[in-house]
């Protein structure tokens, strides 16, 4: 049985994605992961920031530790949370740096639900 972050309808890579952003979630237990990957294949993590002086998407918060590390561009992204769509917010960040990446959203258990 393969498991749901394995899916035939992702590449190989985005997959990972999928399973590093449910990593992020799972270990920090915030109520979303995600990853991206940049176009020489580093992927960058994150979870979901809530401080009182600081909010960020997990998506906001990945995009940004790429471009903390020099990231100009990014190949792809994955989201795994509850929602129902990516947020905006999260998804006008990576395309800032590259309009055409396509942004997966997967729910809790990496099944794919959407890409924007």
């Amino acid at each position: 049985m393969t498991s749901p972050d394995t899916r035939p309808d992702l590449d190989p890579e985005d997959a990972k994605l999928v399973t590093l952003a449910r990593s992020a979630r799972g270990r920090t237990g915030a109520s979303e992961g995600a990853a991206v990957r940049d176009t020489d294949g580093r992927t960058y993590l994150a979870a979901t920031v809530s401080l009182p002086s600081l909010q960020l998407s997990a998506l906001q918060a990945a995009v940004a530790a790429a471009v903390s590390s020099g990231v100009t561009g990014l190949e792809a992204a994955a989201v795994v949370g509850a929602a129902d769509a990516v947020e905006d917010a999260g998804l006008a960040a990576v395309h800032d740096l590259t309009p055409s990446a396509p942004v997966h959203l997967a729910g809790p258990d990496g099944t794919l639900r959407t890409t924007a």
